[in-house]
Order: C-alpha cells, then sequence, then structure tokens
C-alpha cells in the first residue's frame, strides 16, 4: 500500500513565517513549489469554485516538479447547485489532463454538502455522475450520515468510486469515523474534532481549527494498519490547515503510520529549497 499525505489546498497565509512552512516574504506563486518539497499528495480546492484552464495545470506541474499527487475537487456545480452542463464535465475532464501526463493525478473529489441526504433523487443524481465520470477515479465525500450504510458502500463498490472516510467532530447527523475500502483506492479526510465551531463556525478556518493529538493519530494509525493489503494505495488528507494545524499534524501521523510498520515518504526537499 502506497500511502499519499498533504492537505486541503496549498494557498493558506497563516503558513508564512519563521519556522512555518512558508518564509516571511514568499509569493504565492511560489508556495506549489515549495509545498511540493515536503508533502506528496494535496487536494486541489481552487478548482472549487472555478474549473482551472489548461495552461493552470500546466503551471501546477510544473511548479510542483512531478512531485506531488493532486487530488482535483470537482466544481461546485455538480455537487452543491448539482446543475451541470456537458460543458462543466468536459471541462473537468479535460482541463487537469497535464497532470496526467505529469503522473500526479489523484483521485477527483465530489465534496457533498450536509443537505444531501440520501433520497431517491440524489440517489439517481449520483449514479449519473458516477456514469459521466467512468474509467476515472472519482472519491466521493458524504457529509449526512443517512449515506454511511454498507448498502450504500456495497453500491460504491459496484460503480467502482472511492468511499471518503471522514474523521469530524462528534456531533450529531455525521457519518462515524471509520476507514472503509470500496475500491483499489482509499481516501481520508481529517478534518478536526472542534465539535464547539462545526455547526456554529463562520468560516471553514473556524470550523476547522483543531490540533490533533498523537494518541487521536495513533488511533488513525491502527486503522490504517487493519486495512493494509486491501488496497493499493491511500490518501491522507488533513483540512485542519488554519494556525498551521495541519503542518503539526502530519509528522505526528507519519510517525504513527511507521509505528504500525505502515511505509510512508517523506519527500526530500530539492538542493535550492528556500527552507
Amino acid at each position: 500500500m502506497k500511502v499519499y499525505i498533504g492537505t486541503g489546498g496549498y494557498t493558506n497565509e497563516d503558513w508564512i513565517g519563521e519556522d512555518l512552512l512558508y518564509p516571511p516574504g514568499t509569493k504565492q506563486t511560489d508556495f506549489l513549489s515549495i509545498y511540493a518539497q515536503h508533502f506528496d499528495a494535496v487536494e486541489l480546492n481552487s478548482s472549487f469554485y472555478g474549473i482551472p484552464g489548461l495552461k493552470a495545470f500546466e503551471g501546477m506541474a510544473k511548479r510542483s516538479a512531478g512531485r506531488t499527487r493532486m487530488a482535483v475537487k470537482l466544481n461546485k456545480v455538480f455537487t452543491h447547485d448539482q446543475t451541470p452542463q456537458d460543458s462543466d464535465f468536459d471541462r473537468m475532464l479535460q482541463s487537469p489532463e497535464p497532470l496526467r501526463e505529469a503522473g500526479i493525478m489523484g483521485p477527483y473529489l465530489a465534496q457533498f454538502p450536509y443537505r444531501f441526504h440520501r433520497t431517491p433523487q440524489n440517489r439517481k443524481y449520483l449514479q449519473a455522475l458516477a456514469e459521466r465520470f467512468a474509467g476515472h477515479e472519482l472519491a466521493v465525500e458524504f457529509r449526512h450520515q443517512s449515506w454511511d450504510k454498507p448498502e450504500v458502500r456495497e453500491g460504491l463498490r459496484e460503480f467502482g468510486l472511492i468511499w471518503v472516510s471522514p474523521d469530524y467532530p462528534p456531533v450529531a447527523g455525521v457519518p462515524e469515523p471509520s476507514l472503509h475500502v470500496t475500491a483499489d483506492v482509499a481516501y481520508l479526510r481529517l478534518h478536526g474534532r472542534n465539535s464547539g465551531n462545526w455547526w456554529s463556525g463562520e468560516s471553514a478556518a473556524e470550523r476547522h481549527d483543531y490540533r490533533y493529538t498523537q494518541a487521536e493519530m495513533d488511533e488513525w494509525a491502527a486503522k490504517v494498519a487493519f486495512v493494509d493489503g486491501e488496497v493499493d494505495e491511500l490518501y491522507v488528507f488533513f483540512e485542519n490547515t488554519t494556525k498551521g494545524h495541519a503542518l503539526k499534524n502530519i509528522p505526528m501521523l507519519r510517525q504513527a503510520l511507521i509505528a504500525q510498520g505502515i511505509a510512508v515518504t517523506e519527500p526530500k526537499p530539492l538542493q535550492d529549497s528556500l527552507l
């Protein structure tokens, strides 16, 4: 099992500073090249707000020097508006081609909102979406607990979809923090456990304001070890990027995985690293 570990996005202003990822004065255009020297995976968030064109993805592949796998989040028209046109599918499927050519294309990520319950209408929509993305790895995150059922995961398995295993705060209405496998690729998103802000937080930064303990990382490492041998690849993404929490948690998880006998690759900085 190859394990890829990274964060949700790489453009974080609060990662700039002494003893952080980006040295003081770093320009945003240099973020990815520095990020790729330390992490072998990243979720691209920009595609959720606007689907980048070929040149944008070409630039990402170049700046990452082919070192970092990139999971591409589906644009909100697919998951939140649920009104995609043929042109949206064409652009979403074709624009990341430079990532495929560079060998760094990870799964697509369909992040559905909490209001996307398991209803007949939504089940039909998901099936239609899966058919349009057939032949591509598509990971699906459900935030409402109505989807957290064995029969749903069996359905995803039949369609070749990847169940996103989430770690949410211990609040009512969300899926349980378990690692499930429905394809040759597994996908884990760690959102933090800030129960107080999960529903009331005014921003994603507030909701994800949480730093995991070593004990919590040990728990997830044990779950990963349990599925070792069942999958070819595992993607682990930390969404608690605010205040640099993810930067502190990733080494903790790496340590916990190594203790479980799981091989983890830590990218080595290039010779011209700014760090």
